[in-house]
């Protein structure tokens, strides 16, 4: 665990509603609805984005956020994260050096993120220094990845709309899992979690319900976890990145089926 901790609110709001339906009988029903409101986070003062999301964890998926950014040094510059659902922001407050901010957000990319993702010109650049050894893996591993999963998916069990994200072990131990309404806000999370509890990458396998995209393969690739595994497709883009910077990929992975799309070489049966 970190020694150090920042002073952090514990905001995480109700992430189920209800309203009535009528179905195709014409009969009325109660179901569940999955919360969505805008975050607006500030940097020592600086609006930097407006994130929408389930809320259930804002303070993680803040530091998650920063970090993959790069507009963080490290967990010890961060003095608080303070959540105020009342004007549906976050306000975090450092003691680092003042980053040229208005440089940094002049280069956004609007990614295919749900709600719009972005990603400052300063994380495609970091990319070019990044190599990520993936070691070999079996069929084995996915079955107990995809097995530790089975309990849970509880918003989405309930009322869809939503991605889940976890952080396991090469065992298929779940060490963290998270939805939210965009696949990349539960990756921010658990970047988050990674961050303030010193925990690795370098042995971990990520899942995810979502499509790998360019976005979620450099996510995982800032967090050094070198499996990255989705129940969903693969773009192109998402691929090409994972080939330059050496994660494993397999994806389409339901039930006994997968994909192995990189580091084929890896894979021993």
């Amino acid at each position: 665990m970190a020694d150090f901790r920042p002073i952090m609110t514990n905001e995480g709001i109700n992430t189920l509603y209800s309203t009535q339906v009528v179905d195709e009988h014409g009969e009325t029903r109660e179901i569940a609805l999955t919360g969505e409101r805008p975050l607006t986070i500030y940097l020592d003062k600086k609006e930097i984005v407006t994130l929408m999301t389930m809320g259930s964890q804002p303070e993680l998926l803040t530091l998650g956020y920063l970090r993959n950014q790069g507009l963080i040094q490290s967990l010890s510059n961060i003095i608080a994260i303070q959540v105020d659902w009342d004007v549906e922001a976050v306000a975090v407050t450092t003691q680092q050096q003042q980053l040229d901010i208005d440089e940094i957000l002049s280069k956004r990319t609007v990614t295919s993120g749900c709600g719009q993702g972005t990603m400052f010109g300063n994380v495609m650049a970091s990319l070019e220094k990044l190599t990520i050894t993936c070691s070999d893996f079996t069929a084995d591993t996915i079955y107990q990845v995809l097995a530790g999963l089975t309990e849970y998916n509880k918003v989405y069990k309930q009322a869809g709309a939503v991605h889940g994200c976890a952080l396991c072990s090469n065992s298929g131990q779940v060490q963290v899992f998270v939805e939210d309404v965009g696949r990349h806000n539960a990756v921010d999370a658990i970047s988050g979690w990674m961050l303030l509890n010193d925990v690795s990458g370098a042995d971990k396998v990520f899942y995810t319900t979502g499509r790998l995209t360019s976005e979620m393969v450099i996510k995982v690739a800032q967090m050094q976890v070198p499996l990255l595994l989705s129940r969903s497709g693969i773009t192109e883009m998402g691929l090409s990145i994972a080939q330059k910077i050496g994660i494993g990929l397999v994806a389409r992975a339901k039930g006994k089926h997968f994909l192995v799309f990189n580091r084929i070489e890896q894979y021993k049966q």
